[in-house]
């Protein structure tokens, strides 16, 4: 999870800051980050709108860390 924490930390957030975007326990975030849990679909998709970055990023399958268009 060290690109969790670390895109994070880029964006200036605090694990405070992401329970407040996500609706994740800060509790929980941290052991997620940690990796001492995995977190859920939903949880991931959330967690990538709040650091505006990709699914895809966040699971390591791109090294790209920009979040892909929005479709119209």
């Amino acid at each position: 999870m060290n690109r969790l924490k670390e895109l994070r930390k880029e964006r200036g957030y605090t694990q405070i800051k992401m329970q407040l975007l996500t609706g994740i326990d800060q509790s929980d975030y941290s052991k997620i980050e940690s990796g001492k849990r995995y977190y859920t679909f939903e949880q991931c998709k959330k967690i990538a709108v709040a650091l505006n970055t990709s699914m895809d990023y966040l699971a390591g399958l791109t090294d790209i860390k920009e979040a892909y268009p929005k479709s119209k």
